[in-house]
């Protein structure tokens, strides 16, 4: 029996995240929206290229043939389109053999308004302020930015990667380290190298990536040929001492993960060249994201103050 939709790891998606925009863009922007509908019309059947966070998709939703018997994932499109000029969209997931069965084709409407209808533990889109209206409505969402593709075919693993602060924990020890300094960041989690952080924006998601990680293991134990295939990383600024408090927060959750890197300020960009993520979250677009974006395809996690309920 497949999974109930509030036990999934539900991805939801703008198309223009997962695929990348055309002359139809400019024709909508230049001739208003008669034109745009009549030139994905006449377009339909043109396949889209794939966008930023394409190899990101077409690799969670591998896990639904992994374990058909539970389908753990369901990835689905909010689209500002309508039906109609949307099917040129649907078109192009279909050609791609990506597996999406739920769409919202919403026009005008804000996506945040039926995150909560899909149990959405992620909302992605190129769209800045698609982005944080959901973060400031409590919904986890991230800003894909223009950046590296990396889907090579013949790999079919998934490789995620995190900073920590202000994306898996929350943004408390950040604007310490604004205030006082890094002497006065890393006395305070010397101090407090025993207690977890509280759970920041991804949290929910880092849990259910966990879940994931932990039915592999399982098939692993049973199928001792199995190879895994997602892999969980942390990347972060921090260095020793402040690495302590990172290892009790995750001992705390129950979640071991495959790589964390202390870089203690080092260039990031340095370690995701040989890391190679599908994905990478960060809460600094500068200087963290832009070390990124030529290696991994790069999500920003603005800092907008977010409810309690994608916290947990």
């Amino acid at each position: 029996m497949a999974f109930p939709i509030e036990e999934k790891l539900v991805i939801t998606i703008a198309s223009s995240a997962v695929l990348t925009l055309d002359a139809a863009r400019d024709a909508f922007r230049e001739k208003g929206l008669a034109a745009y509908r009549q030139y994905q019309r006449e377009h339909q059947q043109d396949i889209m290229e794939r966008g930023p966070a394409f190899s990101f998709v077409r690799r969670l939703l591998n896990f639904n043939k992994l374990f058909p018997e539970i389908q753990p994932v369901e990835v689905v499109l909010l689209s500002h389109n309508d039906a109609d000029t949307g099917l040129r969209i649907m078109n192009s997931l279909k050609h791609y053999e990506l597996d999406v069965t739920r769409a919202a084709f919403i026009t005008d409407e804000k996506p945040h308004h039926y995150l909560d209808a899909y149990n959405s533990s992620l909302f992605l889109s190129r769209n800045r302020r698609d982005v944080e209206d959901a973060i400031a409505a409590g919904f986890a969402a991230g800003t894909v930015l223009e950046s590296a593709l990396n889907d090579d075919p013949d790999d079919e693993s998934l490789r995620v990667a995190f900073d920590f602060d202000g994306v898996i924990a929350d943004g408390t020890c950040e604007s310490v380290f604004k205030g006082k300094g890094l002497d006065g960041f890393n006395q305070m989690e010397t101090e407090k190298a025993g207690v977890p952080h509280s759970p920041g924006p991804l949290a929910q998601l880092f849990r259910k990536l966990a879940v994931l990680r932990d039915l592999e293991f399982d098939r692993q134990s049973k199928e001792p040929d199995y190879k895994r295939r997602l892999s969980m990383s942390i990347v972060t600024a921090r260095g020793v001492p402040a690495h302590e408090r990172v290892v009790t927060t995750l001992r705390d959750w129950g979640i071991i993960i495959d790589k964390t890197f202390f870089l203690g300020g080092m260039n990031k960009g340095r370690i995701l060249a040989s890391l190679r993520p599908h994905i990478f979250f960060d809460d600094q677009i500068h200087p963290h994201l832009d070390a990124a974006k030529d290696f991994t395809p790069s999500v920003h996690i603005p800092v907008i103050a977010c409810c309690e309920k994608n916290k947990t």
